[in-house]
């Protein structure tokens, strides 16, 4: 595996595993999937945060809409949450989505999102409301107090793995404990 080096100015994509020291309630024990990264700043979706109220308890989409009972939204971050985007592992579900990396594109077509309220979930689809967005120059700080961990983007850790425990795969595919982190500042 190659080494990502965070001060690259094109570091996205990648994932961001937040440390214990991040105590944002936003963030805290979040998997981040940074799909852009650049000089205007960062945009990515907190992929390990699904609401627990179904979609149709949520939101009133206008026109009304028949919202199946068994389809959930995800916390994508605190950005924008009244804005929503489709995480999904296929391209063909629309032609127009933005690969992110291989087997991870993302789709903000208003037909697509309608589609997905009323299909039976799918694993490799999800619903993402909101976003986590950094200042040019904010991630950096971050990444340079320690706050995140990079991981490479894997579509099987998105898509695949049960929400409750994707930080603590994510940190164990990097070789880290999760019990063996310590909430203080600095290197770990």
């Amino acid at each position: 595996m190659s080494e990502i080096d965070p001060t690259d100015a094109a570091l996205a994509p990648v994932l961001l595993i937040s440390m214990p020291q991040l105590t944002d309630p936003n963030f805290l024990r979040t998997v981040v999937l940074l799909c852009d990264h650049g000089e205007d700043g960062a945009f990515g979706l907190v992929v390990n945060r699904r609401m627990e109220e179904p979609a149709h308890e949520v939101i009133r989409p206008d026109p009304p809409l028949e919202i199946r009972e068994d389809v959930h939204l995800y916390t994508g971050g605190p950005v924008e949450p009244f804005r929503a985007w489709v995480l999904t592992a296929s391209a063909e579900v629309d032609p127009e989505a933005m690969r992110v990396t291989d087997g991870v594109y993302l789709a903000a077509s208003p037909d697509l999102i309608r589609q997905a309220l009323q299909s039976p979930p799918e694993p490799g689809l999800r619903i993402v409301v909101g976003y986590a967005g950094w200042a040019p120059g904010q991630l950096e700080v971050e990444l340079a107090e320690s706050s995140w961990l990079i991981a490479p983007v894997q579509a099987d850790l998105v898509f695949e793995t049960p929400i409750d425990e994707m930080w603590a795969t994510a940190l164990r595919r990097l070789g880290a404990d999760p019990a063996m982190l310590h909430s203080s500042s600095g290197v770990h």
